[in-house]
């Protein structure tokens, strides 16, 4: 997959909104010691799962792709004049 820019900063901020958003669904709370690596995996399962994003090939499922995923998908979402788009 091709890297996109700010990518690091982009799954930050999936990684914030997505937590958020994983417990305003009530999917549960993510810990201060949880690993990032836990915390992309189940914000990406449930955004396949309520069909926000679409899922990886099973070939595809690593937590390297799924944090790719999130990044796009955050940067899909964030307003066009966001600084992490510039």
């Amino acid at each position: 997959m091709k890297k996109i820019r700010n990518e690091s900063e982009l799954l930050k901020e999936a990684i914030r909104v997505g937590s958020r958003y994983f417990e305003a669904r009530g999917a549960g709370k993510f810990e201060s010691t949880d690993h990032v690596d836990t915390k992309v995996r189940a914000i990406y399962l449930l955004l396949v799962k309520d069909s926000v994003i679409q899922p990886l090939a099973k070939q595809d499922e690593s937590v390297q792709n799924m944090k790719h995923k999130l990044a796009l998908w955050i940067a899909r979402n964030l307003p066009k004049d966001h600084q992490l788009l510039n």
